[in-house]
């Protein structure tokens, strides 16, 4: 996978938004005005994604690829790299996983909202 692969692979998901709140190189993805996922388009070649707190450590332990994200909650953010022993399927469950839980704490209006989305 690559940046341009993951920023396709996350709009291609039902209400995502991308945009650039913090600053002109993390691209940042959102369902519903909520973040799950920060692309970082300078350096180094990773998505930060959200994730399941008892998963995000059996993930680390598990792959080199995934980290502890950066200026993140490391209890519940990963960082994934593109380059190294994550392949392309994993980084695409490892998305939807992040989008899902995001997902799972809207409020009832907000989850309103999003089933109403085309």
């Amino acid at each position: 996978m690559n940046v341009e692969k993951a920023r396709e692979y996350c709009l291609s998901k039902k209400g995502v938004t991308e945009c650039f709140p913090f600053d002109d190189v993390s691209l940042v993805m959102k369902v519903m005005d909520k973040m799950f996922a920060l692309i970082d388009l300078e350096g180094t070649d990773s998505i930060s994604l959200k994730c399941d707190p008892e998963y995000a450590i059996e993930l680390r332990e598990r792959y080199s690829a995934i980290n502890g994200a950066y200026h993140f909650n490391k209890k519940y953010w990963n960082s994934v790299c593109f380059d190294q022993d994550a392949d392309d399927r994993l980084i695409e469950h490892l998305i939807d996983h992040s989008y899902e839980e995001v997902l799972k704490k809207f409020t009832k209006k907000l989850r309103a909202e999003y089933d109403a989305l085309p």
